[in-house]
């Protein structure tokens, strides 16, 4: 199974719009088609976006943002747990302070194997030292604030195992 992670895209008239300098970059969108599900780790600003997701095809898992108006806020969890394949994933939009964030990310999610988060627009993927517990943020496709590229993340699960990684959109 092959995942597209995004997060904090901050388009507030859907997916193809190009606000000022924000926008998605070329290819982006295809990436999220491909892949056999989506997951959105929170700000998408406005349920445009949520829907231009849903419309893109396949299953979309999403959490609410800090920035994400009152109609994401109905629609999504603050929190989610699913099951993929043998894989248990969280997601949640902020992952807190960077300090103790792997350790303290593995204590409040226990049964996660992996969690996928955003907020800081920097893109970051941690691993356990026992190997049994990843955190993961994509960074941001179209909001990249100081970081030199945007990114977006990709995972696969094959069995009852998770291999992130980090894809630069420029």
């Amino acid at each position: 199974m092959r995942l597209a992670i995004i997060s904090d895209t901050h388009l507030s008239a859907g997916l193809a719009a190009q606000e000022g300098r924000r926008r998605l970059p070329d290819g982006t969108l295809d990436r999220l088609r491909d892949a056999d599900a989506i997951l959105h780790a929170g700000d998408l600003m406005t349920a445009a976006v949520l829907d231009d997701l849903l419309a893109l095809g396949p299953p979309v898992h999403a959490v609410h943002g800090n920035a994400d108006d009152a109609a994401v806020r109905a629609r999504l969890p603050a929190v989610l747990e699913l099951e993929l394949g043998a894989v248990k994933l969280a997601m949640t939009h902020n992952g807190g302070p960077a300090d103790g964030r792997l350790a303290r990310m593995r204590k409040k999610f226990p049964d996660a194997d992996a969690l996928v988060f955003g907020h800081s627009h920097i893109p970051l993927h941690e691993v356990s030292e026992d190997g049994a517990f990843q955190i993961f943020n994509p960074g941001s496709a179209a909001d990249r604030r100081r970081e030199p590229r945007h990114t977006m993340g990709e995972a696969v699960i094959t069995e009852a195992a998770m291999a992130f990684r980090h894809v630069e959109l420029d």
